[in-house]
C-alpha cells in the first residue's frame, strides 16, 4: 500500500470454488458412506438437518430413515412440498426457521437435501444465507435434478410472477447421482428431464442427441433403468454426456460473466411461458416449447436445413415432449424479449442452433421474424404444412 495518508483503498482477493458431482447408485444402501463424507462429527455425533421432498417421503422415506439410523445420524428431518407454485422466499424462510431452531453447526454440519430440481434451488439458497454460507449435499431424484438443477451453482426462488429472480451463486458441496430413483418418477417427468438432455445435444453435441433419436424411447419407458442391455447401455452414455457436457459449460462461467451462455438455450422466451402457464406446465416443456420455436427461427435465418428442422421435431414428438404452446402469441414472446433482454444487460444474446451440435448468438431477432416463426412452428406442430410449403 502506498505511504502517506490516503482516502481511497481497493481490496482484491481470490475464493477458490470447487465442487463434485458423483455418480452413485444405492446412495441409501446401508453401506453405503458417500452421503457423509461432507462435513465431520461433533463430539462423536453426527448430526444432519435433512430436507426431503413430500413426495420423495411417500416413496422412499423409510429406506432415507433405515439408512440414517443405521449410520447412526443424529438428523431432523424436514418434509417440504416443493413445486413451482410454492418456488418462493416464504418456503425458503421457512426451512431456515427449522434450521435455526436444529442448531447446527454450519462449518461441519451440513444441510442434505432430497428431492427435485425445485427442492434444491430453494434448499440451496435458504443455506446460501443462513449465516452467509452454510455446506449443503444435494441428491436430486428426478430426471431434471440429475442432468440441470443438481450439477450447477445457481439457487433461486420465484419472485414477482418472475421466475428464478431472486437467488445466489451457492455450490454444493456434493452432488450424488443415483439414477434408481428415476424408478418411481412418472413418465411426464422423465420426458420433462429428457427435454435438458435434448438442450444440451442440440447445443453441443451432435452423438448424444443420435443416441436420443435412437434410443429416447426406450429410455422414457424404462425410466433409465435399464430393463434390457441396450438401455442400461443407453442410460448410462447417455446421462454420463448429458452431466459432462453441461459441467463443460459451466465450469468456465460459473458466476455468468460471460452472459453469452450456450446453456441459455431454450431459456430466452421458457420463463415467461412457464410462469404464465403455473402449473399446466413444467419447466423441461417450457425449455422445450422455447427450442421449437428457435430452432424454427434458425430454420428461417438457413442456419438449420429442412431435413434437420424436421429430424429435431421428431425427436422431441418421441420423447413425448411439447412443441408449440396457445401462449405463444406476439404479445407475450415481445413482453419475454424483453425480460430476457434486461436479464442479459441490454443484449438479446439468444442462442441459435447452427445444424445439430453447435450454437451461435444473435442481437437482432425482430417482432415479425418472431410472428413468421411461431405461425410456422403451430404448423409443423400441428401436422397442417411442411416448411417448405409454408416459408
Amino acid at each position: 500500500m502506498p505511504e502517506g495518508r490516503t482516502d481511497s483503498w481497493l481490496v482484491r482477493t481470490q475464493k477458490v470454488v470447487s465442487y463434485e458431482v458423483r455418480v452413485r447408485d444405492g446412495v441409501f444402501d446401508l453401506d453405503s458412506t458417500d452421503l457423509l463424507e461432507v462435513g465431520s462429527t461433533a463430539g462423536n455425533r453426527f448430526r444432519r438437518f435433512v430436507v426431503l421432498d413430500q413426495n420423495v417421503d411417500l416413496l422412499h422415506g423409510d429406506r432415507i430413515r433405515a439408512y440414517f439410523e443405521h449410520q447412526a445420524v443424529d438428523c431432523e428431518i424436514m418434509i417440504v412440498s416443493a413445486d413451482e407454485t410454492v418456488k418462493e422466499f416464504d418456503t425458503a424462510a421457512r426451512i431456515v426457521e427449522k434450521l435455526d431452531a436444529f442448531g447446527i453447526a454450519r462449518r461441519h454440519e451440513p444441510v442434505i437435501v432430497i428431492g427435485g430440481g425445485v427442492l434444491m434451488d430453494i434448499v440451496g439458497l435458504a443455506a446460501s444465507l443462513y449465516r452467509r454460507g452454510t455446506p449443503f449435499v444435494r441428491v436430486p431424484t428426478t430426471l431434471i435434478g440429475l442432468v440441470d438443477a443438481g450439477v450447477g451453482v445457481k439457487t433461486g426462488v420465484n419472485f414477482n410472477g418472475h421466475k428464478n429472480r431472486l437467488g445466489t451463486y451457492a455450490p454444493a458441496d456434493l452432488t450424488l447421482l443415483d439414477r434408481s430413483f428415476l424408478s418411481t418418477v412418472d413418465r411426464r417427468h422423465i420426458a420433462n428431464g429428457l427435454a435438458e438432455i435434448l438442450k444440451i445435444a442440440l447445443i453441443k453435441d451432435l452423438s448424444l442427441f443420435v443416441l436420443l433419436e435412437r434410443w429416447g424411447s426406450v429410455l422414457l419407458a424404462e425410466k433409465f433403468q435399464g430393463a434390457t442391455p441396450a438401455g442400461e447401455a443407453a442410460a448410462v452414455e447417455v446421462l454420463r454426456a448429458a452431466t459432462h457436457g453441461m459441467l463443460e459449460e459451466l465450469q468456465p462461467n460459473l458466476w455468468e460473466a460471460n452472459l453469452e451462455r450456450s446453456v441459455d438455450y431454450g431459456h430466452t422466451f421458457s420463463p415467461t411461458v412457464e410462469m404464465r402457464a403455473l402449473p399446466s406446465l413444467l419447466h423441461g416443456e417450457a425449455v422445450c416449447v422455447d427450442m421449437a420455436l428457435t430452432t424454427v427461427l434458425a430454420y428461417q435465418r438457413k442456419l438449420v436445413s429442412e431435413a434437420d428442422l424436421h429430424r429435431i421435431f421428431a425427436v422431441m414428438r418421441a420423447l413425448e415432449l411439447p412443441t408449440w404452446h396457445p401462449l405463444l402469441d406476439p404479445v407475450v414472446l415481445s413482453e419475454a424479449l424483453e425480460d430476457t433482454v434486461r436479464h442479459r444487460d441490454g443484449q438479446q444474446r439468444l442462442p441459435l442452433p447452427v445444424g445439430i451440435g453447435v450454437v451461435t448468438f444473435v442481437n437482432d431477432v425482430t417482432p415479425r421474424e418472431l410472428a413468421a416463426a411461431v405461425s410456422l412452428q403451430r404448423q409443423i406442430s400441428w401436422g397442417t404444412g411442411s416448411a417448405r410449403a409454408t416459408v
